[in-house]
């Protein structure tokens, strides 16, 4: 498993607010080529979103399926990309004062990923996941008026 953790200068409302547009995921996760679909009821238990993954010429489409919605809280997802299996991918937006502290935790569920979970795959997954705290805070502070 894979775990950061970013404290972003914006309110759980505001970081929530990038998260239940899932025509926004290909600006801060990181891999994403494109968006090809988002239920219209996202972020709801069962909504799906479809996108493009990969590098370069070098992608495929995952899907992502919401497990558990808890507004401003909590979004757990299922990543399903064959055929790599599946994962866990757990936010977590905690108060911290007027910001919030977003934890981010991943999980192979299925496929190869859990035979090659461990510290290579995890430490790759961990430098990933900082890339999108990263990007994700940066449009947050950028659309909530914070400065760095």
């Amino acid at each position: 498993m894979s775990r950061n953790r970013r404290l972003i200068l914006s309110s759980p409302s505001e970081v929530w607010s990038l998260l239940a547009d899932g025509r926004r995921y290909g600006e801060w996760v990181t891999g994403t080529q494109e968006v090809l679909a988002a239920d219209p009821h996202w972020p709801e238990v069962g909504a799906r979103l479809r996108v493009r993954v990969g590098v370069g010429p070098l992608a495929l489409e995952d899907t992502c399926v919401v497990r558990i919605c808890e507004p401003r809280r909590r979004l757990e997802l299922e990543a399903k990309a064959e055929p790599f299996g599946a994962a866990r991918i757990a936010m977590h937006l905690v108060p911290w004062a007027e910001h919030t502290l977003f934890i981010l935790e991943w999980h192979p569920l299925r496929g190869p990923g859990t035979r090659m979970h461990g510290l290579p795959v995890d430490y790759v997954v961990a430098v990933r996941n900082g890339m999108m705290l990263t990007k994700l805070a940066r449009i947050a502070m950028r659309e909530h008026g914070e400065s760095t």
